[in-house]
């Protein structure tokens, strides 16, 4: 059963890259000097400056300066501009040369996903449109299949395959959203993330049932260490990823792969 898109009610099957119009290319009827690279631009900016909440048709025609009716000249609804903004963000991501036989798989898998949280936490409005729509646009696919590549050569059987995929990008988008959700809402409050988080957790252990939960975890809290919160976060990330990493050699070990380079 299709899902349906929260925003405008489509079936998820329905895909701005689908579409078989070919007037929507930035010519003919269209405002001069406006095109979809243009619309894109202005769509991530206003995303990453006032959020996916308070997006909308009027307020993009507002900042390109024309009416709302010229900016569906070039899409059919907002949430082809989503998609289109979606895909825009991902050709940000710098992908590693899967068939470069020197480069290590590890060091090429810890990159894309570092680079993948990255993109995540530097446009919190990203995880939300990455699970709504279908995920097709040229520069997503370009990063999915450099994924599948670098996975490829791990030397895991091939149904380990998008089981090792999933284990490792579906723990980066939730590490990255949450991260992303967290400055977000450091940035709201006008604090520096370190006050914010020393002022959150003053004010959390002084509520009784909190306190006791949290003296739990004193010790762990205590070995995670004091530095900023940057630094713990990134010390959390590579740790949780180089056991993703150890658990696919482990992996590997156990079932003895097959695959050891690229394919196309």
């Amino acid at each position: 059963m299709a899902k349906t898109s929260p925003s405008s009610g489509r079936s998820a099957r329905t895909s701005v890259w689908l579409e078989t119009k070919t007037r929507r290319s930035g010519r003919g009827g269209g405002q001069p000097g406006l095109d979809r690279t243009r619309i894109t631009e202005v769509t991530v900016g206003l995303l990453d400056a006032e959020g996916l909440a308070k997006f909308s048709m009027r307020r993009l025609a507002a900042e390109l300066n024309v009416t709302a009716m010229s900016v569906y000249w070039y899409v059919d609804s907002k949430d082809d501009l989503l998609e289109l903004a979606l895909d825009a963000v991902f050709g940000e991501l710098r992908l590693p040369d899967p068939a470069a036989e020197a480069e290590d798989w590890r060091d090429q898998l810890r990159a894309l996903a570092t680079e993948y949280r990255v993109l995540l936490v530097r446009h919190p409005w990203l995880s939300p449109l990455v699970g709504t729509f279908l995920n097709i646009g040229p520069n997503y696919l370009a990063f999915s299949r450099v994924v599948q590549l670098v996975v490829r050569r791990t030397g895991l059987p091939d149904h380990g395959l998008t089981g090792a995929i999933v284990s490792v990008f579906q723990f980066v988008y939730g590490y990255g959203t949450i991260e992303g959700h967290f400055f977000t809402r450091v940035a709201d409050t006008g604090m520096t993330p370190d006050d914010y988080f020393r002022q959150a957790m003053t004010t959390v252990t002084e509520a009784p049932t909190v306190a006791e939960v949290l003296e739990e975890s004193r010790q762990l809290m205590a070995a995670r260490g004091g530095d900023t919160v940057e630094e713990m976060m990134d010390r959390d990330f590579t740790f949780a990823l180089d056991l993703l990493v150890a658990g696919i050699e482990a992996m590997v070990k156990r079932d003895g792969g097959t695959n050891s380079s690229p394919r196309a």
